[in-house]
């Protein structure tokens, strides 16, 4: 099924409007003067760990650690090196966008140019 012109304007508009929404909304519930409540500052102290905690659970949903090199594959040998990558390199230097850049790369080198 296509969409008309004026369909496709009316939904990039929506988009649009729902993006620019989106990223305002911040500023207009916790204007520069007003005091944050302290659910939020909570809630930005423990949902970037919390966030990393799932992705490592996400990664690992599909994947047979226990037995890597079962009927001739190399599952999970890629994660786990990238698993041990990424917290190599947070452990050393405390950042997570650079321990999760380099474990990724780690990944997907592995993933795309070795197995």
């Amino acid at each position: 099924m296509t969409m008309t012109v004026i369909q496709s304007f009316i939904t990039v508009g929506i988009v649009i409007a729902g993006t620019v929404f989106t990223r305002f909304i911040a500023y207009i519930a916790f204007p520069e003067g007003k005091k944050i409540p302290p659910f939020i500052l909570y809630l930005g102290k423990v949902l970037g760990p919390a966030v990393f905690g799932l992705l490592v659970v996400y990664c690992f949903r599909n994947t047979d650690l226990l037995t890597p090199f079962s009927e001739g594959g190399t599952h999970g040998i890629p994660e786990l090196a990238g698993l041990l990558v990424t917290c190599g390199t947070f452990w050393k230097s405390r950042s997570m966008m650079l321990a999760m850049a380099l474990g990724t790369a780690a990944y997907m080198v592995l993933l795309q140019a070795v197995f």
